[in-house]
């Protein structure tokens, strides 16, 4: 009978911090239209219909980065980007509670919290050495 073993925990750590990269560079771009459409608001465009779209994609993109934390961590892999990860996740709900309710004195700096957690991320998934 033959049995197949799991890749060691450096190998696993390794595949699976190239899907927090993935995830991290897909919530970078959902933040730059997000941006993109926003600055058609603030010019004077009504139709908010793309920023909302793009509110959708950026739940999206964050679920599926915080996924990739969380497996990156179950991998062996640090942990505190899970929490970081997290809270990018459920300030993106808070940010569209802030959007619809028109409240931009809030959801415009809520937008540079979410900047800075996105970035956090991106800059420690790309920055990290491959394992030996």
């Amino acid at each position: 009978m033959t049995r197949t073993h799991a890749a060691p925990t450096a190998d696993r750590a390794t595949t699976t911090v190239r899907a927090v990269q993935v995830g991290a560079v897909l919530s970078v771009l959902a933040l730059l239209w997000q941006f993109a459409t926003a600055g058609r608001y603030l010019s004077g465009s009504t139709d908010l219909d793309l920023h909302a779209a793009g509110a959708i994609a950026l739940h999206i993109t964050t679920l599926l980065l915080l996924v990739a934390t969380l497996l990156h961590a179950r991998a062996g892999g640090a942990r505190w980007p899970v929490v970081v990860s997290a809270a990018v996740f459920v300030a993106t709900f808070v940010q569209a509670a802030l959007g619809d309710a028109g409240n931009l004195s809030a959801h415009v700096p809520g937008a540079f919290v979410l900047v800075a957690g996105v970035i956090w991320i991106t800059a420690w998934a790309f920055g990290r050495r491959p394992a030996a």
